[in-house]
């Protein structure tokens, strides 16, 4: 049988973003259900990653609410996945030992780690330490850990960041397989998804 998710939205509403006494943003608001994706663009400082910090509850937002539709007794963060524009793995673990990390910390267990770096073409480096792979190599191992642990929204930052075009195409497929399943994505990026129907979201001019 295959997967689906529950019907759930995340409703943001009148957020507003300070740094150091500035205004990055104010009177942000949108909604992202079930198979829905949003592209989050906007100039270097605009703060689209603070707006994804804000989300999975790294950072708290001056102003507006953010609130889940659908469910009870979960936080947003919760049931989001965030790979931020660092790759947040440790270099000294092996790459088949930070999907075991991670699946372990998160939950909600989807497809192993093996299973998950040959779905994003590298399963040759399970047993290698992460230190000893390229930018787009320790990318695609930090874009695996989506796969490890189920949760629907994917929160993105520069997702295509070090990726060769390959390994875009590889990514574009697996993002249009999470919205299939009734996923949802929010991806900060200054360049196409290449995801059809994905609306856009600018903060600033």
């Amino acid at each position: 049988m295959l997967f689906s998710y529950p019907i759930l939205a995340l409703d943001a509403e009148n957020l507003a973003c300070s740094r150091g006494g500035r205004v990055i943003f104010e009177g942000l608001a949108f909604r992202l259900g079930n198979g829905e994706a949003i592209a989050l663009t906007g100039r270097n400082g605009a703060g689209k990653s603070s707006l994804l910090a804000m989300l999975c509850g790294r950072l708290r937002a001056d102003a507006g609410t953010i609130r889940l539709e659908g469910v009870t007794e979960s936080r947003p963060a919760e049931l989001s996945h965030l790979v931020g524009h660092r790759d947040g793995l440790k270099t000294a673990l092996t790459a088949q030992e930070n999907l075991a990390f991670a699946q372990a910390l998160l939950g909600d267990p989807a497809l192993s780690p093996d299973e998950a770096l040959a779905a994003v073409g590298l399963p040759h480096v399970a047993g290698l330490p992460v230190g000893y792979l390229s930018a787009g190599q320790r990318r695609r191992v930090a874009l695996a850990r989506l796969l490890v642990s189920r949760r629907p929204f994917w929160l993105l930052d520069e997702p295509m960041s070090a990726l060769d075009l390959s390994a875009q195409v590889m990514l574009t497929g697996l993002m249009r397989g999470h919205l299939a399943q009734g996923g949802a994505i929010l991806a900060a990026t200054h360049g196409p998804l290449g995801l059809d129907g994905a609306r856009e979201l600018r903060i600033g001019p």
